[in-house]
């Protein structure tokens, strides 16, 4: 049966998100020494073991990225002494500087012209463990759906995203592939569900997953050849 329902993972799939979370670790820790100085005073990783507490207390949190930062945030912004509602109030701050430099997101060469060359033939879908809007970067336009992890309360490798993808488009499981660059979030998680998967892979790393991925492409201007070679 032929590819009819095209799905994307979001970071360093549609773009390389290394320097984007260097900017947005940047831009938080830069507002908070400048509005709240006793927490920016804490040895540097000290929002990264309040993070790990509130993960080992609430394993489900790595599925809510942004709640996850919220609490971090005024969790430790309280253990500095800051009221509750001061707390909240900071940590809304910094919260919303980070992702603001979140979306600062230089694309990949090659990701614009080929959505919109697929969003002609294919229906596209986003499937994302991350807190990226693609609303806020220009790229709505060319998704069907949007599933996210945060709004699930599950994420790839799961069953549960893949199948939802499925009942938003109306499409079988043998029509449908996914697209990202991880082997076990997006590669196995796709296969799981029945789905062909491709691995993104930019870099030439070797596979380190254990079913191999139904293809690998080096850059996403070859994607659309790829579903060519398929359909024949």
């Amino acid at each position: 049966m032929s590819i009819r329902l095209i799905t994307f993972d979001l970071d360093d799939t549609l773009w390389d998100n290394r320097p984007v979370i260097l900017g947005a670790e940047t831009a938080m820790r830069e507002w908070i020494s400048a509005h709240a100085p006793r927490l920016a005073e804490q040895p540097v990783d000290h929002l990264g073991q309040v993070r790990g507490r509130l993960l080992e207390a609430e394993p489900n949190l790595r599925y809510r990225l942004s709640e996850l930062r919220r609490r971090t945030l005024r969790q430790a912004l309280e253990g500095v002494g800051h009221a509750p509602e001061e707390a909240a109030q900071l940590a809304e701050g910094a919260f919303q500087a980070m992702l603001e430099a979140r979306h600062a997101i230089t694309f990949f060469s090659d990701t614009v012209t080929t959505l919109e060359l697929l969003a002609n033939q294919y229906s596209l879908g986003v499937i994302t463990n991350g807190n990226a809007d693609v609303r806020r970067l220009g790229l709505a336009d060319y998704f069907s759906f949007i599933l996210c992890a945060e709004e699930l309360g599950v994420g790839k490798p799961d069953r549960e995203p893949f199948e939802q993808a499925l009942a938003r488009s109306g499409m079988r499981a043998e029509q449908a592939v996914h697209v990202g660059d991880h082997p076990g979030d997006d590669i196995a998680g796709a296969q799981a569900a029945g789905w062909r998967a491709v691995w993104f892979n930019p870099h030439g790393k070797a596979w380190s997953g254990e079913q191999e991925a139904d293809a690998q492409i080096r850059s996403l201007g070859e994607l659309p050849a790829l579903l060519q070679r398929w359909a024949q």
